[in-house]
């Protein structure tokens, strides 16, 4: 039987990604001889304990990644600071050090000045999720065939490095490697303006006269719909992603409200040709996606 990857894993917090890695280490047993479960809200982490996410469940975080050989956080980016301070003396020398973060220059800034000598910080970012949140929203195939992106740090140990590749691999993701500006400029253009549009039209609906607004949520078609299904993920961890990759959001959002100003330009002026072209490129992408087994 071939060795576990790590000898005691842990995951600080067990939301839907957390637990998602929970389900699917137990599709893969062996990977993991114990896998700690670490929450600070005692409610999910008594739900942990009644689903059996886990091997041990452990409030303290300082006190779970003790003589661990493998941390992973997966609470929103905006509280990895505060966990990485706390954590840090506490980190077994040789142990590695990841993160399911959706923004990497901002958790690389915020983690690694705590990352002490001797421990190897792989950031990471599994691209998969729904809009749910909580120990119950757990999916444990939901890696495969999914991307996971690595944002290696210079001068850390290869090795650290293959270890994440390979346990992201075991849970069926698929792994590639980018600098962690890149990563956060295509990551505003595939997810985070998406979840900033699907907000911003939720909230514009919420703010019409009383009459129009029921209407418009009894009769709203698929379009809408699928809007409303993005706007109720967790507000904390997008506003977390929001604030932490504020520059390259801005970019993308100023790009395409040039675009938007182009197409309310062409339905205002009747250019067909315009807006025909527009809907072609749109399905050329969405078939793209279907071929590459990404929708």
């Amino acid at each position: 039987m071939a060795e576990p990857l790590f000898n005691r894993l842990v995951l600080i917090g067990i939301g839907h990604i957390g637990a998602s890695i929970a389900g699917a280490l137990k599709l893969h047993p062996g990977t993991v001889e114990q896998l700690v479960i670490s929450d600070t809200n005692p409610d999910h982490l008594q739900r942990a304990r009644e689903l059996g996410l886990g091997d041990d469940y452990v409030a303290d975080a300082t006190a779970a990644v003790t003589n661990a050989d493998g941390v992973i956080l997966c609470t929103p980016v905006g509280s990895f600071a505060g966990i990485a301070e706390a954590i840090a003396p506490h980190l077994a020398p040789g142990s590695i050090l990841s993160d399911v973060g959706s923004t990497k220059q901002s958790v690389i800034r915020d983690v690694l000045p705590f990352v002490p000598k001797g421990v190897s910080f792989v950031p990471a970012h599994p691209m998969a999720g729904t809009e749910f949140s909580g120990p119950d929203a757990g999916v444990a195939d939901l890696f495969e065939g999914r991307w996971c992106l690595l944002t290696p740090i210079e001068g850390v140990d290869e090795t650290a490095t293959r270890k994440i590749e390979q346990f992201w691999q075991t849970l069926g993701a698929r792994t590639a490697r980018m600098g962690a500006a890149h990563h956060d400029r295509v990551l505003a253009i595939v997810s985070h303006l998406p979840h900033l549009i699907a907000f911003t039209i939720c909230g514009t609906a919420d703010d019409l006269a009383d009459e129009t607004r029921e209407e418009v949520l009894e009769f709203a078609a698929t379009g809408f719909r699928d809007f409303t299904r993005i706007a109720a993920s967790d507000p904390v961890m997008w506003r977390d992603v929001f604030v932490n990759n504020k520059d390259a959001l801005l970019e993308m959002f100023s790009r395409f409200s040039e675009d938007a100003q182009a197409m309310a330009r062409a339905v205002r002026w009747g250019d067909t040709d315009y807006i025909e072209d527009k809907i072609k490129r749109s399905r050329k992408i969405r078939k793209t996606l279907i071929d590459i087994k990404q929708a």
